[in-house]
C-alpha cells in the first residue's frame, strides 16, 4: 500500500483520528530511553491530545497539539517546566558538558570589538571586554586617543541580558542614538545621549520593532520606520522635546494610490551629507522587489521622488553628494552597479559596473570610492572602483573565508572591513582610500591555534544533477576512516549566502577531533538570484535534496557515517532539520533544531510569519498547500520510525517564529518516534531570535548544544 501523509488523505477522507489513537497508545507504553554515553532516561512526559479539524481546500487533516499553541496558558507553562526538567535529567549525566563549558568561556571571554564610525574625528564602536557578558558602546577621540565608555550595558539589568547598539551619531559626534533590547527579542526601543555631558535626552521611543533609525538635519529629531504587526509600516518624525503622540507621519500607508500592507516592509534613513531621506519598500521577506523613493530635505515640502519605482528586481542605494547608485539584479541575474537619477526610467540608467560570472554580494561608497564584494565560489573577493568603474585596486584578505566590504563615510578618507573564518577569529581593519594601506583596529585573540587547522572546499552533485559547494574544515591530517564525529549546518533560504564564519561552538568540535561542514544549499544566493529562486516555493524540496546529497557525499568519502553524523540548524535552517528528520532519519544520528519553523500550513499566522509568504507561499492558496503539505515536518512524523536524537530549542522571546513549532512538534515527535533516542526540548525563559543574551547565558546554551550533539554521535 502506497504510504500517505499521516495527518492527510484523499479529498474529502480524514485518516487522523485513527492515526491519533495509535500515537497516543506509543506515549503511553512505558519505555525506556537510551541516550549516548550510558545516559538513561525514563520516558518523556505525557502530552494531552486535543485534535483539532481544518479544512484546506477539501482536505481534512488534524492537529493533535493545537492547544500548545497558547503560550500563556497554565497548561502549556506546565507543559513547558514539565520539558525543561526532563531535558535537565538528560544534560545532568553528560560528562563532558563541565569540559565543555570550560573550553567555551576561554573561546568566549576574550575582548571583541564591531566596526567603528567616525563623527567629527571621533570613533564610535561597541566593545566588550573579555570578562563582561554584554558589548558596551565606547568613543575614541582621534586614532590614538583613549577608548570611553559611554553606554555600559552589564549595569542595564540584574541579569545581564540586556544589550545596547549604536543606531546614528550626530555629524558633529556629540549625539548619539542608540537602541536597548531586552533578551533576544527582535523589538528594542531608542535612546539618545548628549555625548559632551553623557546624559541621556528625555526623549524614548518605546520598545517595538524598528526598521530604520535616523537623525534629522540639525539634529533636531528622530526619522524612524516602525512596523506594526498585522498592520505594516510607517515612517515617522520626532521633534526632540516633543511626546510620541505628536510624531508626524512621514510616508506609509499607500503610495500615489497603491495600499502599503503588512507585507511592504519599509526601511527609512537619512544620506550621510542629510540632504535626502530615502525610502526603501520591500515587499515581502525576501524581497520580491525594492522600490526606493528619495526626498529632498533641503525643501521640506517637496514629495517623494522614486529612484526606483515598479521594477520586479532587488535593489540597494548608496549616496554621495547629490548622485545616486544602485546595486541591482535587474536584467543582471548576478548583480551590477549603475548611477540613477531620481525619476528617470531603467533605460536612462548609466552603467557603471557590469554583471560578471560571479555574484555581486554587496557594496559600499567610502571616501568616494566604490568597493564591490563578489562571491567566486562562496569565497569574499573585493574590488576597488572610481566612481565612473574604473579599477584601481583589491582588498587582500588571508586565506579562505569571509571577507566584508570597506564601511564607512563617503566623505571621509578610512573606512573599516572584517575578515573571519572556520578557523579564522574575527579581525577589523582600518583602511585608508587613499594609500589602499590597512592595519589592525581590533581582534579577538581567541586561545585557538588555527595553524592546526584548514579549510577546504568539494564540490558535489545533488538528486537533480546540480553541482554544489561544500566547505569542510577540520584539523590538519584528520584521517577520513568514518570514525570521526562530524557537524554539518545549512540554511538554504531568503536570498541569504551561507559563507565561512567564525563560531566558539565550531572550534570547539574540530578541537576534539571532529569535521565541521556547511554545503551551500540552493536558496541562498551564493550564485544569484537564479540560485535563490531555484529554491522558493514549489522548489524548496531542493534545499533539502542538496542537504541530503552533502550528508552522503560525506559518508561516502568516509568523514563520518550516519552514527557519528551531527547536523543543526536555527530558523529557516530549523525547517531545513524538520525536514533531514521527517525525511531522511536514515542520514544522522543527532539533530539540534533551533528556533525552527515546523508547521508549514499555519506559519503565517503567527509573529512574522505572513512576510515570509513571498518566499514560502501560503496553504490559504490551493496550488501552495499541495507542495507545503508534502514537506511540513509536522504534517509528516509517521509513528513508529525510528527517528534520531532531536533538541529542539527556542525561547519566550522569540518574536520571529513563535516557539509553538518546536513546543507542538517536541510532542509529536516524542509520542511518535519508535526509537529508544531521547527527544528533548530545550525551551529558555529568557532567550529568543536575535542576539542579545549574555555571554554567561550564552555559553550554558551552547554548552547544552554540543553536550547533546556530542554524547549522541558516539564522541570521545
Amino acid at each position: 500500500m502506497q504510504e500517505r501523509n499521516l495527518f492527510s488523505g484523499r479529498r474529502g477522507m480524514v485518516l487522523a483520528p485513527l492515526i491519533f489513537c495509535f500515537v497516543f497508545a506509543l506515549q503511553g507504553q512505558t519505555r525506556t530511553i537510551q541516550g549516548g554515553d550510558g545516559i538513561v532516561l525514563a520516558a518523556p512526559p505525557v502530552t494531552a491530545v486535543h485534535a483539532i479539524t481544518d479544512d484546506y481546500h477539501g482536505t481534512k487533516i488534524e492537529d493533535p497539539y493545537r492547544w500548545l499553541e497558547d503560550a500563556k496558558s497554565p497548561e502549556t507553562r506546565a507543559w513547558i517546566d514539565a520539558e525543561n526538567q526532563y531535558t535537565q535529567s538528560y544534560l545532568s549525566q553528560v560528562k563532558i558538558r563541565p569540559e565543555i563549558v570550560k573550553t567555551l568561556t576561554a573561546l568566549e571571554r576574550v575582548d571583541v570589538y564591531a566596526i567603528p564610525s567616525l563623527y567629527g574625528g571621533k570613533y564610535f564602536f561597541e566593545k566588550r571586554l573579555a570578562e563582561e557578558n554584554q558589548p558596551s558602546i565606547y568613543m575614541r577621540v582621534g586614532w590614538q586617543g583613549r577608548d570611553e565608555r559611554l553606554i555600559d550595558a552589564t549595569k542595564l539589568s540584574v541579569d545581564q541580558n540586556t544589550s545596547v547598539n549604536i543606531l546614528d551619531v550626530s555629524r558633529e559626534g556629540d549625539l548619539l542614538v542608540y537602541g536597548v533590547r531586552q533578551g533576544g527579542a527582535d523589538e528594542l526601543s531608542i535612546h539618545a545621549m548628549n555625548v559632551n555631558d553623557h546624559k541621556d535626552l528625555a526623549d524614548v521611543l518605546p520598545a517595538a520593532r524598528y526598521f530604520g533609525v535616523s537623525l534629522s538635519p540639525a539634529n533636531k529629531g528622530l526619522y524612524y520606520s516602525r512596523f506594526t504587526p498585522h498592520e505594516g509600516s510607517t515612517v515617522w518624525l520626532h521633534a526632540f522635546g516633543t511626546p510620541q503622540d505628536k510624531d508626524v507621519k512621514v510616508f506609509g500607508g499607500e503610495y500615489h494610490g497603491t495600499e502599503l500592507g503588512e507585507l511592504d516592509l519599509i526601511d527609512a534613513r537619512v544620506t550621510d551629507n542629510q540632504r535626502y531621506l530615502i525610502v526603501q519598500i520591500g515587499h515581502g521577506v525576501p524581497a520580491t522587489r525594492d522600490d526606493i523613493l528619495v526626498k529632498d530635505l533641503r525643501k521640506p515640502e517637496s514629495d517623494f521622488v522614486p529612484l526606483v519605482y515598479g521594477v520586479e528586481a532587488h535593489m540597494e542605494a548608496a549616496n554621495i553628494d547629490d548622485r545616486f547608485f544602485l546595486k541591482t539584479d535587474y536584467r543582471a541575474a548576478n548583480g551590477r552597479i549603475v548611477e540613477v537619477v531620481p525619476g528617470v526610467q531603467p533605460a536612462q540608467w548609466k552603467p557603471v559596473i557590469g554583471e560578471g560570472k560571479d555574484e555581486i554580494d554587496s557594496f559600499s561608497l567610502v571616501g568616494g570610492k566604490l568597493f564591490v564584494s563578489r562571491l567566486k565560489d562562496v569565497k569574499s573577493e573585493t574590488t576597488v572602483y572610481t566612481l565612473e568603474g574604473r579599477e584601481t585596486g583589491t582588498l587582500s584578505y588571508p586565506g579562505i573565508g569571509s571577507g566584508s566590504v570597506v564601511y564607512g563615510r563617503p566623505g571621509e578618507t578610512e573606512g573599516f572591513y572584517t575578515f573571519l573564518s572556520f578557523i579564522s577569529p574575527p579581525a577589523i581593519y582600518r583602511y585608508d582610500t587613499k594609500s589602499g594601506h590597512s592595519e589592525v583596529f581590533g581582534e579577538a585573540k581567541v586561545p585557538f591555534d588555527s595553524s592546526q587547522y584548514e579549510v577546504t572546499q568539494v564540490f558535489y552533485t545533488s538528486k537533480d544533477g546540480t553541482r554544489v559547494p561544500m566547505f569542510i574544515a577540520g584539523k590538519k591530517g584528520l584521517v577520513r576512516d568514518g570514525k570521526a564525529p562530524l557537524l554539518m549546518t545549512g540554511y538554504g533560504g531568503f536570498d541569504v549566502p551561507m559563507l565561512p564564519v567564525w563560531k566558539s561552538e565550531y572550534a570547539w568540535w574540530m578541537e576534539q577531533g571532529g569535521f565541521f561542514a556547511l554545503p551551500d544549499l540552493r536558496g541562498g544566493n551564493e550564485y544569484g538570484e537564479t540560485w535563490h529562486k531555484a529554491a522558493m516555493f514549489e522548489n524548496k524540496q531542493n534545499v533539502f535534496d542538496d542537504f541530503f546529497a552533502a550528508a552522503e557525499y560525506l559518508i561516502k568519502n568516509g568523514y563520518t557515517t550516519p552514527q557519528h553524523f551531527a547536523i543543526r540548524g536555527r530558523s529557516n535552517g530549523g525547517l531545513l532539520m524538520g525536514a533531514a528528520m521527517t525525511q531522511r532519519p536514515d542520514l544522522f544520528s543527532a539533530i539540534w533544531c533551533g528556533y525552527p519553523l515546523l508547521d508549514m500550513l499555519r506559519y503565517e499566522n503567527f509573529e512574522f510569519g505572513r512576510a515570509w509568504t513571498t518566499e514560502y507561499g501560503s496553504a490559504e492558496n490551493t496550488k501552495d498547500f499541495a507542495y507545503l503539505v508534502r514537506y511540513s515536518p509536522y504534517q509528516n512524523v509517521k509513528p513508529g520510525t525510528k527517528y534520531p536524537a532531536i533538541m529542539f530549542f527556542t525561547g519566550d522571546s522569540d518574536t520571529r517564529v513563535d516557539p509553538l513549532h518546536a513546543r507542538k512538534m517536541t510532542a509529536l515527535m516524542q509520542a511518535a518516534s519508535g526509537s529508544d533516542r531521547p527527544i528533548l526540548l530545550h525551551y529558555s525563559l529568557k532567550g529568543g531570535h536575535s542576539a542579545g543574551v549574555s555571554v554567561s547565558q550564552f555559553v550554558e546554551d551552547e554548552a547544552d548544544e554540543l553536550a547533546f550533539l556530542w554524547a549522541e554521535t558516539g564522541g570521545k
